[in-house]
């Protein structure tokens, strides 16, 4: 799995010709457009629609016509191969990129590794587990991350600037 990444998440049977809510975990909506095929558990599905109904998508896949075989389907999670993912602006990161970051203060003192990245509307937030298991809720401000190196796979961050936030 390692080279997939989750887009989305399968809710509850909707009618009776096989249709399942699509819950998004992605932040590219648009992505489901034309989605021909994606990965559930291991197996590859082919995708019939994805279509708005009210607030929400719904999902239909080929050889899932009905509402028990559809529900087989439900809570499971959607993935596509990363060579699908959206493309993204300069300075932007995705978020798989961004978990499993080892985080460092100007000096080189390492102040943990990237678990999780928080949505909050107005920035996003990377929640950092330190060694002794403290979590350090680091603010995606230019301010307080001075450097992101995916390949290095590293997050040099200003602590003072941390301080102030």
């Amino acid at each position: 799995m390692e080279n997939k990444i989750i887009i989305g998440k399968l809710g509850a049977v909707r009618g009776l010709i096989g249709e399942l809510k699509l819950i998004p975990l992605t932040d590219f909506e648009d992505r489901f457009d034309n989605l021909k095929s994606v990965d559930v558990d291991g197996k590859i599905l082919q995708v019939d629609y994805v279509k708005p109904v009210g607030k929400n998508l719904v999902i239909r896949f080929n050889g899932y016509t009905s509402r028990e075989t559809a529900q087989k389907l439900t809570g499971k999670i959607m993935r596509v191969d990363k060579s699908e993912a959206a493309p993204l602006a300069e300075g932007e990161f995705y978020t798989f990129d961004i978990v499993g970051l080892e985080v460092s203060d100007l000096n080189g003192n390492k102040l943990g590794i990237v678990t999780e990245v928080l949505k909050t509307g107005s920035n996003d937030v990377f929640v950092t587990k330190s060694e002794d298991g403290r979590e350090i809720l680091i603010p995606a401000l230019k301010r307080v991350i001075k450097k992101i190196d995916i390949s290095d796979k590293v997050m040099i961050v200003d602590v003072a600037a941390l301080e102030e936030v």
